[in-house]
């Protein structure tokens, strides 16, 4: 396994599952030191178990910014600076036009757009001169989907800050990136209503997908990873879609 990240210290935002987990698991398979949150400590706990002595958990909800300064305030005790920021913690729900609520409203803005903004903003004086930002998006700023009407513009809103950031953070050679995964099925899908058995027939028959499947985390992962590396060294401002296609064509 490859050195790339020798020394470094990352940090993945809703890291105990999904895609957090397992850029997690690659970045310290590669030399990293990686500081992951989650909002259950229980699980949070189980995923260091699994991660090792390279990985250290902060019990934290991103769209809480004192949660956010422990977070920080966990790193600084253990580095004097940050080499790699995923910010991957995100929720969704569905809701119909019609139907949608303020509090659905609230909450994914809460978590998707607040909760970014800050994560990125507060780590800004650990952030290595340098640095390599990646935020999750997703397809669904670009296709239009049924009833994901309010999810998709908080990661319309994600797009836009890797724009924006780049400019932003030109003068520390800071590079900011978004990645858009499609069908990506891991247990968050039960949120939006997909019991077990659809979950697995997604992961081998994704509607739509050129590549006829759906994803899988260490496939995301990998891009991370990538996009977090000095193989990416003139890549900046991107959207970097991981979708077998389906929002291509």
């Amino acid at each position: 396994m490859s050195n790339t990240f020798e020394g470094k210290s990352a940090v993945i935002t809703g890291g105990t599952t999904g895609i957090g987990f397992a850029t997690a698991r690659h970045l310290i398979e590669r030399g990293a030191h990686v500081f992951i949150t989650g909002r259950r400590q229980a699980e949070l706990d189980e995923a260091v178990r699994r991660l090792g002595p390279s990985a250290t958990g902060v019990q934290g909800d991103v769209a809480r910014l004192e949660e956010l300064d422990r977070l920080y305030d966990t790193v600084k005790r253990h580095t004097d600076h940050i080499d790699i920021l995923f910010a991957n913690a995100g929720i969704g729900e569905m809701a119909r036009l019609g139907a949608i609520t303020e509090a659905h409203f609230d909450k994914q803005f809460d978590v998707n757009v607040k909760g970014m903004l800050f994560t990125v903003q507060k780590a800004l004086p650990l952030l290595k001169e340098g640095a390599s930002i990646i935020l999750n998006a997703s397809i669904t700023a670009s296709k239009g989907q049924e009833a994901f009407s309010v999810y998709s513009a908080t990661k319309a809103a994600v797009r836009s800050f890797a724009r924006t950031w780049t400019v932003d953070l030109k003068s520390r050679r800071i590079r900011v990136n978004a990645i858009s995964p499609g069908f990506i099925p891991t247990g968050g899908y039960a949120q939006l209503g997909f019991n077990e058995e659809q979950i697995q027939q997604l992961k081998q028959s994704a509607p739509g997908v050129p590549l006829e499947r759906g994803g899988t985390p260490d496939e995301v992962a990998r891009a991370v990873a990538f996009l977090a590396s000095d193989d990416s060294s003139y890549i900046t401002g991107i959207e970097l879609f991981i979708d077998g296609g389906v929002a291509q064509i």
